[in-house]
C-alpha cells in the first residue's frame, strides 16, 4: 500500500500521472468522460420516480464492489420492489435506510460510496471525487490487480482525493471530471489488453460509456 504520509515528491508523482493520463485521452474519451456523471444523475432520477437524490442514494450503497450494469439492476429492483436484495447487508442496509428517508449523507459517509453519491447527485460538485481502484492505480502509475489497496482509510483516501483535486486546478476542470476522464482511458486500456487470441480478439465486449449517446440509451434500459 501506498504510505498515507507521503511526501511532497511522491504527492507530485501522483498528481503528473494523472494527468498524463488526461492528456493522452483522445476527443471521444474525452467526451465520454465529460458525460458519466451527467447520464448517470439522469438514470438515479429515472429509477426513483424523479427524486435524483434517493436514486442516486441508493445507487452508491449498492456500487460496493459491484459492475455498473449490475449496481443499475439491483438498484431498479429495489425500487420496484421496494426492498433492496441482492448484495452484501451492509450495503442492503444502507439502501434500505435511505429509501426510508434517511439523508443519504449521512448514510454513506466520506469515502468512495459517499462521494459517488455526491458526484451522481450533482455532476457539478467542486469537491467531490470518487477513489476507486482505478483512481488509484492511475495516481500510482501501477496496476495492482488483486493486491490491496487500502482504500478503506479515510487518510489513504483524502491523499488521493487531494491529489485529483489538484490535478483538476492544473487542468482547469472539476476533480469529478478528471477522474471520470482517466477512468475512461484506463479502463479502455485495460480491456484492450486482454485479448482471447493472436488474432486481436477481446474477450469481452465493449459496454458504450454512459457519456455516449449509445451509452446513455443503453443505461436507460437498463434502468427501465
Amino acid at each position: 500500500m501506498i504510505a498515507v504520509d507521503a511526501p511532497e515528491a511522491e504527492r507530485e508523482r501522483y498528481v503528473s500521472n494523472i494527468v498524463a493520463v488526461w492528456e493522452s485521452a483522445t476527443e471521444a474519451q474525452l467526451l465520454r468522460g465529460r458525460g458519466w456523471y451527467h447520464a448517470a444523475h439522469e438514470v438515479a432520477s429515472l429509477i426513483a420516480g424523479g427524486d435524483a437524490c434517493v436514486g442516486a442514494g441508493v445507487i452508491a450503497a449498492l456500487s460496493a464492489n459491484t459492475s455498473w450494469p449490475e449496481t443499475l439492476r439491483l438498484a431498479r429492483r429495489a425500487f420496484d420492489t421496494g426492498v433492496p436484495a441482492g448484495h452484501l447487508p451492509d450495503a442492503l442496509a444502507k439502501a434500505a435506510k435511505i429509501m426510508s428517508g434517511a439523508d443519504p449523507r449521512g448514510v454513506l459517509g466520506e469515502r468512495k460510496t459517499g462521494h459517488f453519491f455526491r458526484c451522481i447527485l450533482d455532476p457539478n460538485d467542486p469537491e467531490a471525487v470518487v477513489i476507486d481502484r482505478h483512481a488509484h492505480d492511475i495516481a500510482v502509475g501501477e496496476v495492482y490487480g488483486q493486491r490491496d489497496r487500502g482504500l478503506g482509510s479515510l487518510r489513504r483516501y483524502g491523499l488521493l482525493a487531494r491529489c485529483y483535486q489538484e490535478a483538476a486546478v492544473r487542468l482547469g476542470e472539476l476533480p469529478s471530471t478528471v477522474q471520470a476522464v482517466t477512468w475512461v482511458v484506463h479502463t479502455d486500456r485495460a480491456r484492450q489488453a486482454v485479448r482471447r487470441d493472436p488474432g486481436g480478439r477481446f474477450s469481452r465486449p465493449r459496454r458504450p460509456a454512459p457519456g455516449t449517446a449509445a451509452g446513455r440509451a443503453s443505461a436507460l434500459r437498463a434502468a427501465a
